[in-house]
């Protein structure tokens, strides 16, 4: 088998396939989760907390200088990005964990055994027969 001809059996895998799929939705998925998150919770909890904006939160550690007409720039420690960011991912898991656990939930239902039907009633001459059987043995 020629490694060109493997490749394609190898891609063209349902498995692979969906999850190629779930990879590109997943970082659209992320996209609008990060939007969310940014646009309209974080704005509230930084109202919420005296008007800060989560992703400006910085700690200092160096100041800019300028050396010899050179501007160095600041050394700054970005925590509220690393906020931002933790809440991104907290949001997106737990979205993540209700979608999984409502396919979950979906799957159970499906695989649940219904109830066996009765079994049938006898016909009237599987009856009769049955009549005549016992009358027969005695």
């Amino acid at each position: 088998m020629s490694l060109g001809k493997e490749f394609k059996d190898f891609a063209m895998r349902g498995n692979v396939v969906d999850m190629a799929v779930g990879v590109i939705i997943g970082g659209a998925f992320g996209k609008i989760i990060a939007s969310f998150v940014a646009d309209v919770i974080m704005p509230p909890i930084g109202l919420l907390v005296g008007g800060v904006n989560f992703t400006e939160l910085k700690w200092t550690m160096k100041a800019a200088e300028t050396i010899d007409g050179v501007e160095k720039a600041a050394v700054t420690m970005n925590y509220g990005n690393f906020l931002q960011v933790s809440l991104d991912f907290i949001i997106v898991a737990f979205v993540i964990f209700l979608f999984i656990k409502g396919i979950n939930n979906m799957s159970k239902k499906k695989e649940a055994p219904a109830t066996p039907p009765p079994p049938p009633t006898p016909s009237k001459e599987e009856i009769l027969l049955a009549e005549i059987r016992d009358l027969l043995k005695k």
